[in-house]
């Protein structure tokens, strides 16, 4: 979800106002998502690397998620979706992990389009701490593909059929690098906050064009 920063200084914002339009997008591409009766949603909300912002920014995204998670229950409710976790939660502040985990339990048995939060999250981080714990519970020999993948964060979660990158960019920035080594790439030149249900669908289109072999032969 990319593009928040650069659609707030075309208008001659402040950043922030950048990453309230942001999230602003996120749910009305979330209302699409559920509209179209997709199963699973990951959205890319705060990177490992995030951190390296100034702390202004960092705090008020932090503010952004934890007033977001809570303000948006009835939303959620309304659309049966369930609220899941990829990352570091040990790393988050303590009142963003509390309401993280309140939003998650609160919607545990929802059946509709699951949506993960990645938050605090890296893709490298993510192999790391799966190597870590798959090392403590069995030891490095012996491990296949398929049991290391018992260690990631949502190992119940499928790989991404689909990965969308908004504002021109053309890079994945360590997002789901275990889970998308067969994941459609779809590059959109919009920035995210101005993102909605049509370019969720134009996406959807595209990648119904596309044909997906796996490794294996036309």
């Amino acid at each position: 979800m990319d593009g928040n920063g650069r659609w707030a200084r075309a208008r001659g914002k402040a950043r922030t106002e950048g990453h309230l339009e942001g999230v602003k997008a996120a749910k009305r591409v979330v209302a699409a998502a559920a509209e179209a009766r997709l199963p699973f949603l990951s959205l890319y909300t705060f990177s490992t690397e995030n951190w390296n912002r100034a702390q202004e920014e960092v705090s008020y995204l932090m503010f952004l998620v934890r007033s977001y998670l809570r303000k948006e229950y009835a939303f959620y409710r309304e659309n049966g979706i369930r609220i899941v976790h990829s990352g570091d939660a040990q790393g988050l502040p303590r009142d963003v992990r509390d309401e993280l985990e309140e939003v998650m339990r609160d919607t545990a048995g929802f059946t509709g389009l699951t949506v993960n939060l990645s938050i605090n999250y890296g893709g490298r981080d993510e192999i790391l701490r799966a190597f870590r714990r798959a090392s403590a519970a069995e030891g490095e020999g012996g491990l296949t593909e398929d049991g290391f993948r018992r260690y990631l964060d949502l190992p119940e979660f499928p790989d991404p059929d689909l990965i969308i990158r908004t504002s021109n960019e053309h890079r994945l920035s360590n997002f789901l690098l275990w889970q998308s080594a067969y994941a459609e790439l779809y590059f959109s030149p919009k920035l995210w906050p101005d993102w909605d249900q049509g370019d969720l669908y134009e996406a959807l289109v595209e990648y119904g064009r596309r044909a997906r072999r796996f490794g294996g032969a036309p």
